[in-house]
Formats: structure tokens, C-alpha cells, sequence
């Protein structure tokens, strides 16, 4: 039997089903990076094929394992264990709480993505169609640089300046950059986010985050930028953001430009 395109087959079955969401949250702590996994009770799940063995703890649940040698395993939380390189297929019993672990500095959640786990590309295909249209965000987008005086250029000069970037801090995150139906790279949800929820500093000490340098402008947005009074900013949602739903990243997080603009100029005054 070809495993391999087993594992494919029974993808692409499942990608035709009603998906469920599956909230992924980003934690980063000296040297570790963990990867925080919600599967829900009554759902069949299919992991992405991890590249590398690694740290695994189920802090809760019970969820039936099936091996990839055809064998099948009852886990109840707590566990501990060492995973080999491989893809996990499990039927969730109970709500589970699922941990992936790995020694590294990095912080970059697309890097770690790319050096961690292997994409299909039947996966891909079907993460590629999902596609939102963003026409209204771009042409208030224009607008805001009508109003403005500014330019396109001089903004995306601005965004890509390194000097005044940093990492994520320690944390945990239920967001991560990615690919953005409104302009190039954005910020989208990865777990349910609350209304008037924190979702992340966006400028800290002077420097910019990721949620600083890569939420995009909306007509409409679902956060809005707040300071506190030693002028660090932080990204805060006004309404419930959708998280990752299937494994696919779940909404992009928005601001409006105006709103951000105003206050770091006041914040800078």
C-alpha cells in the first residue's frame, strides 16, 4: 500500500466535509516555540505532516489515534511523548488540548511553518481558493491617501523599513502573518478572538511588531489601535473574529488607517 497517497486520498475526503474549527494559537518562551492545538469533541482530524520528531503533551481530552500502521491507540489526557516525523489522524472524543514543541529562537511563524510541517499540495489548492473580495478596503485604502497626501510608495516604503521593527515578544498568539486577500502579506486570525479582545502589541519602546507592520487597512475593520500611557500601541478587536476553521487561517485582522494614524500621531506628540 502506498501510505503516501493513502494519507492524500483520505485528505481530500475530508477537505469535502463540513469543517469544524480548529483553534491554533502561537506561544513563544526562551528557546521554545509551542504550538497550541483545540480539537473539538465529535470531530475526525488530520494533522499536517510534521518533518521532524518532536515534544508532544495532550493536556486534555481523549481522542482515538490512528497509526499509520494501520493500529489504533485510546489517549487520555494527561500524555507525554515523543512524536516521530510523520502525520497524525485521530477521531476527538472529547475536547483536546494538544501541545507540538520545538527547540528554536525562531518566532516567525511562516518560517516556522515552512521548516516544520509539509504543506500537500491538495491542501494548498484548496487554502489557495478560499478568496475574499476586497475591492471596497482598496479603494478606501486610496481614499485614505487622498485625504492624506500621502502616496502608495511612501507608505510602502515606510511599512518595510527595518530600523524601527521587531519580533513578537514572549507570548502567546492567536494571530500570524500571512498571505492577504486585501495586499500582500497580512495579519489573520489562527483562533476565535473575542470583541475588545488584546490581540497583540503593535508597537513597543518605539518599535513595530508584526501586528504593527502588517495589518492592513479596512473600510470597515474588526480592531482598531489603542495606547497606553507610556505610548506603547496594541492591536484590540471591536467585534468576534473568526479563527482558523479546517486548518484553513481564519479572518484577516483589519484597522482603518485614519484611526491608527491619528493616534500615533498623537501618541508621538
Amino acid at each position: 500500500m502506498n501510505l503516501p497517497a493513502t494519507l492524500n486520498t483520505l485528505e481530500g475526503v475530508m477537505q469535502g466535509l463540513p469543517q469544524v474549527a480548529c483553534d491554533v494559537v502561537h506561544a513563544f518562551a526562551p528557546g521554545i516555540y509551542i504550538r497550541q492545538v483545540t480539537l473539538r469533541a465529535g470531530s475526525f482530524v488530520m494533522g499536517h505532516h510534521h518533518r521532524q520528531a518532536h515534544l508532544n503533551i495532550m493536556v486534555k481530552g481523549h481522542l482515538t489515534l490512528f497509526a499509520t500502521d494501520g493500529t489504533r491507540s485510546e489517549l487520555y489526557a494527561p500524555v507525554i511523548c515523543v512524536a516521530e516525523p510523520g502525520r497524525k489522524v485521530a477521531y476527538v472524543h472529547e475536547d483536546t488540548l494538544w501541545l507540538n514543541l520545538y527547540a528554536t529562537t525562531e518566532t516567525d511563524v511562516e518560517k516556522l511553518e515552512a521548516t516544520y510541517l509539509e504543506i500537500t499540495e491538495g491542501w494548498q489548492s484548496v487554502h489557495d481558493a478560499f478568496h475574499m473580495n476586497r475591492d471596497a478596503d482598496r479603494e478606501d485604502f486610496d481614499n485614505f491617501l487622498w485625504e492624506t497626501g500621502l502616496s502608495a510608495e511612501s507608505v510602502r516604503i515606510e511599512s518595510e523599513n527595518t530600523v524601527d521593527q521587531m519580533p513578537f515578544p514572549q507570548g502567546a498568539y492567536k494571530c500570524k502573518v500571512g498571505p492577504s486577500d486585501i495586499q500582500g502579506k497580512g495579519l489573520l486570525a489562527c483562533a476565535d478572538i473575542a470583541g475588545a479582545e488584546i490581540i497583540a502589541p503593535a508597537r513597543l519602546d518605539g518599535k513595530r511588531t508584526p501586528a504593527g507592520r502588517y495589518t492592513n487597512h479596512a473600510k470597515v475593520p474588526n480592531a482598531q489601535m489603542i495606547a497606553h500611557a507610556n505610548g506603547d500601541i496594541f492591536l484590540m478587536s471591536v467585534k468576534p473574529i473568526g479563527g482558523s476553521l479546517g486548518g484553513q487561517a481564519g479572518e484577516e485582522i483589519t484597522v482603518n488607517y485614519r484611526q491608527a494614524l491619528t493616534l500615533n500621531q498623537l501618541v508621538t506628540q
